[in-house]
């Protein structure tokens, strides 16, 4: 589907949709506990589906209900399973060390950009400690053996998720292990919101010491908070000049995401520095925030050409489309500041560039053009008929 947006402002509220990074985890303690759990969580997508059916494959019953999820936990582990992981890296990333610490011989599915994101070195560090891991296909991994306890190291500059991974996978491995991250560890807010999950569940991970603990204790019911990811821009609208409230953010929630507030406010400044290696996932729409007001340069951005689409090369696109001129060094990224104009912008399958664009075209001089805008299902289903209900323009056309 493509969109065209009309130059038009937004107003009136909107309600922060639920967090995907909290959806996963909670989904993944819930379907390992003692007792089922009740699981609030209105709206899902793409990824967080991709997750829940990955469990019910690993021997979970997960059924929607009016307000999110209930989950009624794993009894008896199968010897052999599919796991569909879609365009999901946190399922794919999460779900094989888990497969690993039980046992199971299981084939992943891997749909979009995700054969191409990589693996190593959890690839390397779960083979060290026990597993053999196989591509018998492009779209396809295989992983057989069985995770052993003991002491895992893994460098932490390339996705935190791995981190992720282990922390689950060793909360269900008998015995205490330890996870040693050498390097820097890239995104870390989000390897604390896992521990703040695992701990709610009754998995305690200090200084990332497991003692496997499986079953987990459930807490029977789980609310998952709002999504700073997704709230920012909506939150960016608001800072360029839309009548926009949002609600049901966290201000002390362990999502890194959550500093975009205060970003978005120091944007009206010039000459602003940030630093996005712990939050990859806001670059877009501070792009173009910040090409709308004063500029910006945004540091340690490397790790975005691993995204759903190689991030610095998209968004660079995206701004050139609105006429703002912006140049990189391979991990620094250099906006200008720009009126920006109408034109034609190809979301890359990126729903993160997909929304970036339709809050820019916002404050544009003319229409926007969007192309796959419905990529937003991946992480933001209703994110159109928001923008709708805010009092957005736009037509859509179906390819």
């Amino acid at each position: 589907m493509d969109v065209t947006v009309l130059p038009g402002k937004l107003q009136g509220t909107v309600r922060a949709i639920p967090s995907k990074s909290q959806a996963h985890r909670v989904l993944i303690c819930a379907a390992f506990s003692d007792k089922e759990t009740e699981i609030i969580c209105p709206q899902t997508n793409d990824d967080i589906d991709a997750t829940a059916q990955c469990l019910c494959m690993l021997g979970a019953n997960i059924s929607r209900t009016d307000n999110g999820y209930l989950v009624k936990p794993v009894r008896s582990i199968p010897t052999n399973a599919v796991l569909d992981c879609k365009e999901s890296g946190s399922t794919l990333r999460f779900m094989l060390p888990i497969a690993g610490a039980l046992g199971v011989d299981a084939t992943f599915i891997l749909s979009g950009r995700l054969p191409m994101r990589p693996l190593s070195p959890l690839w390397e560090e779960m083979e060290r400690m026990g597993c053999e891991l196989s591509r018998p296909t492009e779209n396809t991994i295989r992983c057989n053996g069985k995770l052993l306890s003991g002491i895992y190291e893994i460098n932490g500059s390339v996705s935190s998720q791995f981190i992720t991974g282990l922390l689950f996978a060793t909360a269900l491995i008998p015995g205490q292990s330890q996870i040693k991250i050498t390097g820097t560890l890239e995104s870390g807010p989000y390897v604390n919101m896992t521990q703040q999950v695992l701990s709610l569940f009754g998995v305690k991970s200090e200084q990332y010491t497991v003692v496997g603990t499986y079953p987990f204790t459930t807490p029977k019911v789980y609310t998952v908070e709002g999504d700073w990811s997704n709230g920012a821009f909506f939150l960016a609208a608001k800072a360029l000049g839309n009548s926009l409230n949002i609600d049901g953010l966290d201000t002390k929630s362990a999502q890194g995401d959550r500093v975009c507030d205060s970003i978005l406010d120091g944007l009206t400044k010039e000459n602003m520095t940030i630093d996005c290696k712990d939050i990859p996932d806001l670059v877009p729409i501070l792009a173009v925030t910040a090409a709308a007001n004063k500029g910006a340069t945004l540091q340690n951005i490397a790790r975005l050409r691993l995204k759903e689409s190689d991030r610095v090369d998209s968004v660079i696109n995206m701004l050139r489309s609105f006429g703002a001129k912006c140049d990189t060094d391979n991990n620094t990224m250099f906006i200008s500041p720009a009126q920006l104009r109408g034109g034609t912008i190809d979301a890359v399958n990126d729903h993160r560039i997909a929304m970036a664009a339709a809050i820019a075209a916002t404050v544009a001089s003319g229409p926007v053009t969007i192309l796959g805008a419905d990529c937003v299902k991946k992480s933001y289903p209703s994110f159109w008929d928001e923008f709708k209900q805010l009092g957005g323009h736009y037509e859509q056309y179906i390819r």
